[in-house]
């Protein structure tokens, strides 16, 4: 018998659909888009029907928990008891307890399901009483964005993406909106048919950047300078709300004494831009009236990445863009939800003096003498560190560690879990109920399991409790159930949940996130919650912590020639699914025709990209889609794609951004040649 569940796509994806899963005898057989979450409406992007049924009941499936029998990373393992996987848990952990302190314990995570209770509840309950290593994981993506909103902004929502349908000028910046924010698009299309423009700024023409009015393709990290250089254009053009920028705007005579060393012609210069495609971006934006920006991640990922999103988050507030319906920042969305963090996640277990560690900087810290306590024992979850993590191969170092312990818990055998001693079977969220708030848009979800867990399969929350039980946490927040776990993640009291408290929310249809029953918007029901109560172009926030009162420009130094970027997929998102498309291969790199030309390349060769960190071999792709310098593979590939054991993320450096110490993927440089 056949019948039709609700459920949301919880995948590192800012849009969040809501679902409609059809299940007979137990097993996922179609999933298509529902109209619960009026946002998405319907519509899936192909990656979530064509492979959740073979993720959920594949080859690759865990159902078993397994202990290590072959070598490190060969991949063999024998299957085990849930009883023996967590007794050996519990000595290996008490032993490196004894020997170290508990803080030589690290869980490695990171946001694969992105659900409040799989993402981050018992388990960090768990970890905060057992007194591990604390992992701040917001550099590896979105950190740097977050982090220049908070200091901008303060905590507060932007426009939801409905907003932008109102807009006379719509801007992508760093946002490939067909591929990572696909429920985006219909609605840019919507306010062009009314007679806006499009403008994309992205290194690469991706397929909006086809469709726009202006597509301005400039170097990978020198957003800030174009930013910087909008600006000044609009001050020349007599385009600054005063008014605006006296009552409700700090720090601006310091930003723009920065903004106006770089002149249109300087821009042109270090962006690789035609000066008059900045001169044009500027004009249109500061003559449209209401103007909408969309930033992406994308542009965050480079040494400059906080200073570049910080200096268009300015440009709203200098033209007066704010206060209108379609006027300021499609950003900020994860604001717009009541959660509560401290009851769900419980900071307050961790003992005073607890470090935290950056997870950029995991792999470095696996492989160092001198750090003490040294680490001894990891828990990889939610997480595939070994594709994702920037200097790839010096994690993998880190993890052939014969002293290190490692747990593994996932849905499926990752490339990472092929390290690990213990493997646990984690519950795919087809199997347990979660609340999903988005990071891109404003609709609360809730959803209930669609199948039975697969085999022995346990959801995270109950992995954890019984890991707690294990270590004899017996406080009755260590045996909450799930529904208890929903009602402290998110204040019941909010007057938007009606009374209903959130482990009881309708399945069957998104409840909106407002501000007194209207769309949030800056400066109409929306104020910034700055120390200064203004917008702040010169952040005490971003000072204290980071020394980043105003952004910055730096160029990135290297003896290699080619800035290596890597965009989303369309087949993955990050690397899940990247276990279904081994046979495909790796994907192709795109190089523009002069670089190839140079370097005596044809379209198809196999080629060889390499710098001092490693080496990655992938055929290749002549392409005009790229300004000349750079060149583009997707993320998310798994190892045995490549004929060398390598991916994209091998390549990336592992130094920190300008603020939250952020990942700079995007300051790759390499060199290529024919294999």
């Amino acid at each position: 018998m056949r019948v039709e569940r609700p459920s949301v796509c919880p995948l590192d994806c800012p849009d969040t659909c809501s679902l409609t899963v059809t299940v007979e005898d137990d097993r996922i057989v179609a999933i298509r888009g529902s109209h619960a979450n009026p946002y998405t409406g319907g519509v899936l992007c192909a990656k979530v029907p064509e492979a959740y049924p073979a993720f959920v009941h594949g080859a690759g499936r865990l159902r078993t928990p397994l202990r290590r029998v072959g070598d490190r990373g060969e991949g063999r393992f024998e299957r085990i008891t849930w009883g023996e996987a967590l007794d050996l848990i519990h000595a290996r952990f008490t032993a490196v307890i004894d020997a170290h302190g508990p803080q030589a314990i690290l869980p490695l995570n990171y946001a694969g399901p992105h659900g409040m209770l799989a993402g981050g509840s018992m388990d960090l309950r768990f970890f905060h009483k057992l007194g591990a290593s604390l992992l701040d994981r917001r550099p590896l993506c979105g950190g740097i964005r977050t982090e220049a909103w908070v200091g901008t902004f303060g905590p507060v929502p932007g426009i939801p993406p409905e907003q932008i349908a109102h807009a006379r000028l719509c801007v992508a910046w760093g946002n490939n909106v067909t591929w990572s924010n696909l429920h985006l698009m219909p609605l840019i299309n919507r306010a062009r048919k009314a007679g806006a423009r499009l403008v994309v700024v992205d290194p690469k023409r991706t397929v909006i950047a086809r469709q726009a009015d202006l597509h301005i393709a400039l170097r990978p990290g020198t957003d800030v300078v174009l930013a910087w250089a909008v600006a000044a254009e609009l001050e020349r053009r007599g385009g600054i709300d005063r008014a605006f920028v006296e009552r409700h705007v700090a720090g601006f005579d310091e930003f723009m004494a920065l903004a106006r060393g770089f002149s249109l012609a300087d821009a042109a210069r270090v962006c690789g831009v035609n000066a008059a495609d900045v001169r044009t971006l500027a004009e249109w934006y500061g003559a449209a009236s209401p103007a909408a920006i969309s930033v992406g991640n994308g542009l965050e990922r480079n040494q400059n990445g906080g200073s570049g999103i910080r200096a268009i988050f300015a440009l709203p507030a200098l033209a007066g863009k704010f206060g209108v319906p379609g006027g300021g920042l499609v950003n900020g969305a994860s604001f717009a939800f009541p959660k509560t963090p401290a009851r769900l996640a419980r900071p307050d277990l961790v003992p005073e003096g607890t470090r935290t560690l950056n997870i950029i900087d995991v792999g470095r810290h696996l492989l160092d003498a001198s750090l003490a306590p040294p680490i001894k024992a990891i828990f990889v979850y939610n997480h595939n560190p070994v594709v994702v993590h920037p200097d790839a191969n010096r994690l993998r170092r880190g993890l052939e560690r014969a002293d290190l312990f490692i747990v593994g818990a996932d849905v499926v055998m990752t490339d990472s879990l092929r390290y690990a001693d213990v493997i646990l079977p984690a519950a795919s969220h087809f199997e347990h109920a979660d609340l999903y708030p988005a990071y891109g848009q404003h609709w609360l979800q809730r959803a209930e399991p669609v199948i039975s867990p697969q085999g022995e399969a346990l959801p995270n929350t109950e992995i954890f409790r019984r890991l707690a039980a294990r270590f004899g946490f017996s406080d009755p927040i260590f045996s909450a159930s799930d529904a208890e776990l929903m009602d402290d993640a998110l204040d019941p009291d909010d007057p938007r949940l009606g009374g209903v408290r959130p482990h009881r929310l309708a399945t069957d249809r998104a409840l909106a996130m407002t501000v007194g029953g209207e769309e949030a918007i800056l400066f109409r029901n929306v104020v910034p919650k700055t120390p200064s109560g203004k917008v702040e172009l010169a952040s005490t926030y971003l000072e204290r912590k980071y020394g980043a009162r105003l952004p910055r420009w730096r160029p990135v130094e290297s003896r290699y020639p080619l800035a290596l970027i890597s965009p989303a997929s369309d087949r993955r998102i990050t690397s899940t699914f990247g276990g279904l498309h081994v046979a495909d291969g790796p994907p192709p790199l795109e190089m523009h025709p002069d670089d190839a030309h140079a370097r005596g390349l044809q379209d198809g060769t196999r080629v060889r990209i390499w710098n001092d960190l490693g080496e990655i071999r992938l055929p290749l792709r002549i392409s005009d889609a790229l300004p000349r310098g750079v060149v583009c593979t997707l993320k998310g590939a798994w190892l045995a794609t490549s004929d060398n054991g390598q991916t994209v993320s091998a390549l990336c450096p592992a130094h920190h951004a300008d603020i939250s110490e952020g990942a700079c993927f995007n300051d790759a440089r390499v060199e290529v040649a024919a294999v």
